[in-house]
C-alpha cells in the first residue's frame, strides 16, 4: 500500500471540521453550505497518495483521492451526527466509484474522520441504516481516516452559486438542493 501524503488542518477555537465525500463535491458542497452552524465549506480533494493534485489529475481516477468538502462546523449549533443525516440523504451511498453519470474512484461515497468519536459515530450511524434497510443495496461508504485535503481550483469554489444557470446546475444539482431544502427545513441558515 502507497504511504498517503498528510496535510496539517487548522481548526479553528470551538469549532470542528468534517471531510465528506458524495461524488460530484459542486453538488455537496451547494447542500452544506445552506446548513445552520456550518461556517466554511471547501471543496477538494482527499485520501489520496499524490500530493497537491490538480483537478484534471484527480478526474483520471489514478491519483487515489475522492472529491470531497471539507466543512468547519459549530459543534453547539450542529452536530456532527446531523451532518452524517445531510450526508446520507444527499447522494447513494450504495453505489461503488459512482454517483449518477460520475463515474470513478474520485466520486466514491466517504467519510475522512478526524477523531475516534467521529469514527464511532460514522460506524453506528452506518449500521443503523444498514439495519432499519433505508437502502435497498449495501451501503458502500468507506470510512477511513483523515489523511490529507488539498482544495480544488478557484473556479470550483461556490460553483452552484455562480454557475446557476448551466446545464450540469440545472438538471443535477438544482433538484439535489431542492430536495434538501424541503427534508432539511428546519436546519436551514
Amino acid at each position: 500500500m502507497i504511504p498517503l501524503p498528510k496535510t496539517e488542518i487548522h481548526v479553528p477555537e470551538g469549532k470542528s471540521i468534517a471531510t465528506l465525500g458524495t461524488g460530484c463535491f459542486w453538488c455537496t458542497e451547494a447542500i452544506f453550505q445552506k446548513l445552520k452552524g456550518v461556517a466554511t465549506v471547501a471543496s477538494g480533494f482527499s485520501g489520496g497518495h499524490v500530493e497537491n493534485p490538480s483537478y484534471q489529475q484527480v478526474v483520471t481516477g489514478t491519483t487515489g483521492h475522492a472529491e470531497v468538502v471539507q466543512l468547519v462546523f459549530d459543534p453547539s449549533l450542529i452536530s456532527f451526527p446531523e451532518l452524517l443525516e445531510v450526508f446520507w440523504s444527499s447522494h447513494d451511498p450504495t453505489t461503488l466509484n459512482r454517483q449518477g453519470a460520475d463515474v470513478g474512484p474520485q466520486y466514491r461515497s466517504a467519510i475522512f474522520y478526524h477523531t475516534e468519536s467521529q469514527k464511532e459515530e460514522a460506524k453506528k450511524y452506518l449500521e443503523s441504516l444498514e439495519k432499519s434497510k433505508v437502502f435497498n443495496d449495501p451501503i458502500v461508504t468507506e470510512i477511513t481516516p483523515f489523511s490529507n485535503f488539498y482544495p480544488a481550483e478557484d473556479y470550483h469554489r461556490n460553483y452552484f452559486e455562480l454557475n446557476g444557470n448551466q446545464p450540469y446546475c440545472q438538471f443535477v444539482i438544482r433538484p439535489k438542493v431542492e430536495k434538501f431544502k424541503q427534508a432539511f427545513a428546519d436546519k436551514l441558515r
